[in-house]
């Protein structure tokens, strides 16, 4: 039972992770009708600033502080030199743009840091592990993911539904020429957006850099799930982002933990653990192919 508990923490903890890119994903998606390719990008330049700054301080703050920094502040330019020539166009243009932002910043990063991964470790306040129950203990740093998460989670709703700026970004989603026409300059409001997604993706990868290596290309992996979550969340919709990213969290991480070892009950131990990890590979599309049979623009909606 305390394994079991474990490694659904371990799937609230990815899932999280996977909100704060997917939050952002999905609202420069549903309000800007962009297509980001290059969004797991910000998530390795949040990485890369947040461990360069580590190495260089030791300072744990100016680590997280300069990974936000760097993933926003470039966020914005990218919106201002690329994206903001994108809005017209089809989505295949925005596609092909954001596939070449790909490549120019993995070949820029390599060109500065170079190849070799880096290696993060974990602040000296967030070491160790907590007992929560019997014969349980789980690591201080993952909580403090889990916490972080849910606590961007609740920001991000009250921003969007309890604020002006987050009517004025509901209102552009769903007229943006009323919206520019009533004296808001709406360009400014989509640099916003897109500064705030940027940010949330940096920090994702500011969390996830002492738990893996740091290392170019480390955006491509986790982005293809990040689209699962918006798909099966909803396009446009925070709530749906932070409920398929719980899904897909705990589905993939309960899969990859129990399936072989289930299947070995079955079959011989090489081949069960070819299958079980295939099949666990599969699980979190079979799940998105599923809702979508049921509910096929996601579970969510709105804006909200």
């Amino acid at each position: 039972m305390t394994l079991v508990l474990e490694q659904l923490l371990n799937g609230v903890q990815f899932g999280v992770t996977l909100f704060l890119l997917a939050a952002g994903l999905t609202l420069i998606f549903g309000i800007m009708g962009i297509i980001n390719l290059a969004h797991g990008s910000l998530y390795m330049v949040g990485a890369y600033a947040a461990a360069l700054t580590a190495g260089k301080t030791g300072s744990p703050l100016l680590a997280v502080l300069a990974g936000l920094a760097a993933a926003g502040v470039l966020g914005m330019v990218v919106e201002l030199v690329v994206i903001r020539r994108l809005y017209a166009r089809d989505h295949l243009d925005q596609v092909l743009a954001t596939f070449g932002l790909i490549l120019f910043l993995n070949e820029l990063t390599v060109l500065f840091v170079g190849r070799q991964p880096l290696f993060v470790a974990i602040p000296p306040m967030l070491e160790g592990s907590v007992p929560l129950l019997p014969g349980l203990r789980y690591p201080v740093y993952r909580l403090a993911i889990i916490a972080v998460g849910l606590a961007v989670a609740a920001g991000l709703y009250l921003l969007i539904n309890r604020t002006r700026l987050g009517m004025i970004v509901r209102a552009g989603a769903t007229n943006r020429d009323m919206v520019q026409a009533l004296g808001v300059d709406i360009r400014l409001v989509y640099t916003l957006v897109f500064g705030l997604g940027a940010l949330l993706s940096g920090l994702a990868g500011v969390m996830m850099g002492p738990l893996s290596a740091v290392q170019v290309g480390m955006g491509e992996r986790i982005l293809i799930l990040t689209f699962v979550v918006v798909v099966i969340g909803g396009v446009g919709s925070v709530r749906g982002a932070f409920l398929g990213a719980l899904l897909v969290g705990v589905v993939d991480t309960m899969l990859r933990a129990f399936l072989p070892g289930f299947l070995r009950t079955l079959m011989a131990g090489p081949d069960a653990d070819a299958l079980g990890a295939g099949l666990s590979s599969m699980g979190v599309y079979i799940l998105m192919a599923l809702v979508l049979l049921l509910r096929p623009r996601g579970l969510f909606l709105s804006h909200a």
